[in-house]
């Protein structure tokens, strides 16, 4: 049990270390909607590069127009003072403005066609940046979700582990407890009925010495009775056994 728990926990540190090196999506969707937004700014820069410039022409075309009635005037004028040639010139200046006048009109024309084209691309830019940041965090949302569930999986997968463990340690501590309290008992029963000594005393050396002076005594007294029932009285042989 213990061998097949440390090799569990081995796989689960391993594959938790792999699914730390793998790409997090939620970074790639982040990365890939910043993109989306630097280009979205890209095309509104474009536009107002684009107007700018648009409206610079038309200032320019405004400025030459506003010329026109003059030339007029002086060809007038010219003529009046029998100047045809400064009449010729005027008029000449006329039409070089109304020349450039049509140039600018013509670019600014074009410039108001990539205005509404870029436009365009911005609204369908805009809409689908929308719809990929909605996505986005949908996506994101369901991956922290299935994450969480996997955190807890773990987390559950550890804690059944971990419970069975305990269990089998309180499993042997009940058994231990058991044999000890059998064991207690065992003690008990066998002190009751005096199969084992009592060695309390064994560490008191007054009671050591009265023991031995009360087991000499009692020698001696029944010694002496022995003595008497021989008939030996309290006679006794002098030393070396000599009468």
């Amino acid at each position: 049990m213990g061998l097949v728990s440390r090799f569990t926990t081995m796989v689960r540190a391993k594959l938790s270390r792999l699914l730390e090196r793998a790409e997090d999506p939620r970074e790639t969707l982040d990365y890939a909607y910043e993109r989306q937004l630097e280009l979205l700014r890209k095309v509104k820069q474009g536009i107002v590069e684009v107007v700018t410039a648009r409206r610079r022409l038309e200032f320019q075309a405004e400025q030459v127009r506003q010329q026109l009635p003059k030339l007029d005037e002086q060809a007038r004028q010219a003529l009046a003072l029998g100047r045809e040639d400064l009449a010729r010139l005027a008029l000449q200046k006329k039409h070089m403005a109304l020349q450039q006048v049509q140039g600018l009109e013509e670019q600014i024309a074009r410039l108001q066609q990539e205005q509404e084209r870029l436009t365009l691309a911005e609204q369908r830019l805009s809409a689908k940046v929308e719809a990929f940041r909605t996505q986005k965090e949908l996506i994101k949302a369901q991956y922290t979700a299935a994450e969480a569930q996997v955190r807890i999986g773990e987390a559950m997968s550890g804690l059944g582990e971990e419970m069975a463990d305990v269990g089998a340690a309180v499993e042997r501590a009940q058994r231990r407890t058991e044999e000890m309290r059998a064991r207690a008992s065992a003690i008990d029963e066998l002190a009751r009925v005096g199969v084992l000594e009592d060695f309390s005393k064994l560490g008191d050396p007054v009671g050591q010495e009265l023991a031995r002076l009360t087991a000499q005594q009692n020698v001696e007294q029944e010694l002496s009775a022995l003595k008497a029932s021989m008939g030996q009285g309290s006679a006794s042989l002098p030393p070396g056994g000599q009468q």
